[in-house]
């Protein structure tokens, strides 16, 4: 298995309307990260608002997958090394 050259992408989340405020970070593609921050760039927002909005634009369709405790046996994209 080839591996994925990741950036980190550290945030702070805020959760319950602000109430909750935590520091995330987050695991990206390389390449990924670069094209959310050219995006960023392009549109003058933050990173944390272009991934808020990508997850709010995707999160109907991302629940439609099954969770990994729904097929037993069957592996998902983390593959074997979790």
């Amino acid at each position: 298995m080839q591996e994925i050259s990741q950036a980190r992408l550290a945030t702070t989340g805020c959760f319950m309307a602000g109430s909750d405020k935590r520091k995330q970070s987050l695991y990206f593609p390389e390449e990924m990260l670069k094209e959310i921050q050219e995006e960023a760039t392009r549109q003058d927002r933050s990173l944390s608002w272009i991934v808020q909005k990508a997850w709010k634009i995707s999160r109907k369709e991302i629940m439609k997958y099954p969770s990994v405790n729904e097929f037993p046996g069957e592996e998902d994209e983390r593959g074997a090394s979790e």
